[in-house]
């Protein structure tokens, strides 16, 4: 179950959900139409399941940079590289929890609340490191952690849906750059 969660989050990851037919599913899952029915209800419960799973596994990549070693500014800037390399060799996958709010459009509720607790679990993240640079003197205490943490919830989003037309431009680095000048 777990393994075809995956494989289906990949699935919808690279093709979003209305790019995912139930024939591919079965295909790349190795299962019949009615053992995908059986086991996931539906397309859209499924899709569902993936996105939890990109939840639980990838956006936490991001999390682990703000939350590991270095000093704040050092683990800000890491972050925001993190996201440019991977924007850059994704093969223009970008992020699912991004892909799936554009697709979306706040049209599900269910698809909703779970890209809006991946950008804010991303958001507390970068506001924790921002007040903790703040605390230690390296970040100035006059910058609003609230506000330039949704600055580079923003940032990086934008970097991932700008590389989707283009990984290779030079506004990923330059984005990446202005947002890390707000400290």
């Amino acid at each position: 179950m777990d393994r075809a969660v995956d494989q289906a989050m990949e699935v919808f990851w690279v093709n979003g959900y209305a790019g995912t037919t139930p024939k591919r599913l079965t295909t790349e899952l190795g299962i019949g139409s009615g053992s995908l029915y059986n086991a996931f209800d539906s397309k859209q419960a499924l899709f569902e399941r993936a996105l939890r799973r990109y939840y639980e596994r990838e956006s936490v990549r991001l999390i682990q940079v703000l939350d590991g070693p270095g000093s704040p500014r050092e683990r800000l800037r890491a972050a925001v590289d993190l996201v440019v390399e991977a924007a850059r060799s994704d093969d223009g996958r970008g992020c699912m929890a991004a892909n799936a709010a554009i697709e979306f459009g706040g049209r599900d509720q269910v698809v909703e609340h779970l890209v809006r607790r991946i950008f804010e679990r991303q958001e507390a993240a970068f506001r924790s490191t921002i007040e903790e640079g703040r605390r230690s003197g390296e970040i100035a205490a006059d910058v609003d952690a609230v506000a330039v943490a949704g600055l580079f919830l923003a940032t990086i989003n934008g970097i991932r849906v700008l590389a989707k037309a283009d990984r290779n431009s030079p506004r990923l680095d330059s984005m990446a750059a202005a947002a890390l000048r707000t400290l």
